[in-house]
């Protein structure tokens, strides 16, 4: 069996203003972004079969930019459960994906970076978690980790960090 991978994703760089904070939009620079980072994600084989993302708009545009950079046609789970979780909640919600073998979660801080740190089992790229723990968890990173096993049995520390792309 391949391993399962689980692409962490912040949202991109959105405007400071909105009606409410789940209103919020993507600024142009985060949009353009978002599309390049789903080109190199592209170029790089991963391509997601499940996607669960935030009910924000801001999320959800961060997502429609990856997918359009990346050539996706991948129609995302959209969650409100997502919008406010905290990482235990978040954890759950990927253990509840299923069969997928690849999946994208688009999310915010510090829910998405604490994840990526909790999840890694310190047995991946020695420079992805260097640049993870130096850099921290900007808007528009990407967190690659490997999973062996179902995501039911997805917990913390037990995936490994193969890639972090900011």
């Amino acid at each position: 069996m391949q391993p399962r991978r689980l692409l962490v994703i912040r949202h991109a760089k959105a405007e400071q203003g909105g009606a409410t904070d789940a209103e919020r939009r993507l600024a142009e620079k985060g949009a353009r972004h978002a599309a390049e980072v789903g080109a190199r994600l592209a170029e790089h084989d991963l391509r997601p079969d499940h996607a669960l993302v935030s009910s924000a708009v801001r999320a959800v545009e961060t997502w429609e930019a990856l997918a359009g950079g990346a050539g996706w046609e991948l129609e995302p789970e959209v969650s409100r459960a997502l919008y406010t979780a905290e990482p235990e909640t978040a954890l759950d919600l990927v253990r509840e994906v299923g069969d997928a073998v690849t999946v994208a979660l688009v999310g915010h801080n510090p829910t998405m970076g604490s994840m990526a740190q909790l999840l890694d089992d310190g047995e991946g790229d020695d420079d992805a978690g260097a640049e993870l723990a130096t850099r921290g968890f900007p808007t528009g990173a990407v967190a690659v980790f490997e999973h062996d096993g179902a995501w039911a049995d997805l917990a913390w520390g037990s995936a490994r960090l193969v890639a972090f792309h900011t």
